[in-house]
């Protein structure tokens, strides 16, 4: 079943390359609970159906990157933008999109969370198994407010712009 608003997210893990270790985080890939990135903030949650893809890189990630400041002026804490690809890939597209500091790049390899949210889509026969839906999240302290998901290969609203015009 398809999360939708007012639900509050499943748990489950994404997984995000990190390049410089911390005390919390070694280099490399990092496991990270949902709840945890989501506790106590106002986050927006984006995901798409894949790394290097056109849509996904020449509008979608950028439409986060170019609002980045006005969404955290209407209070967004973080963006966090999903996709069924591991940790590697999703941090060499993090480095190609120049994401650092404003958008997190996190992978669900096995697709396990995305099928949690209910939002998986088969692309089997065309040769890209399953993948993520592309949809739009605010989700505040865990709990779904917004949700705008695509109808099958299109991009029109989960934008930047449209979670702008929702957060009002």
């Amino acid at each position: 079943m398809t999360i939708k608003v007012g639900d509050r997210l499943p748990a489950g893990s994404l997984s995000e390359y990190v390049e410089v270790e911390t005390a919390e985080c070694k280099i490399g890939p990092n496991e990270f609970k949902v709840d945890d990135l989501t506790r106590g903030k106002k986050v927006v949650l984006f995901g798409l159906p894949g790394a290097f893809t056109p849509t996904c890189s020449a509008k979608h990630v950028p439409s986060y990157l170019a609002n980045y400041d006005k969404l955290k002026a209407r209070g967004v804490d973080e963006i966090i933008c999903m996709s069924v690809n591991d940790a590697f890939v999703m941090g060499a597209w993090a480095k190609d999109q120049k994401t650092e500091g404003k958008v997190r790049m996190m992978g669900d390899g096995s697709g396990s969370y995305t099928k949690a949210l209910g939002l998986e889509f088969d692309l089997t026969p065309r040769g890209l198994g399953v993948r993520c839906q592309r949809f739009s999240a605010l989700i505040d302290n865990g709990i779904v407010k917004t949700l705008n998901i695509e109808a099958p290969g299109k991009y029109e609203v989960s934008d930047a712009e449209t979670m702008l015009k929702q957060l009002g």
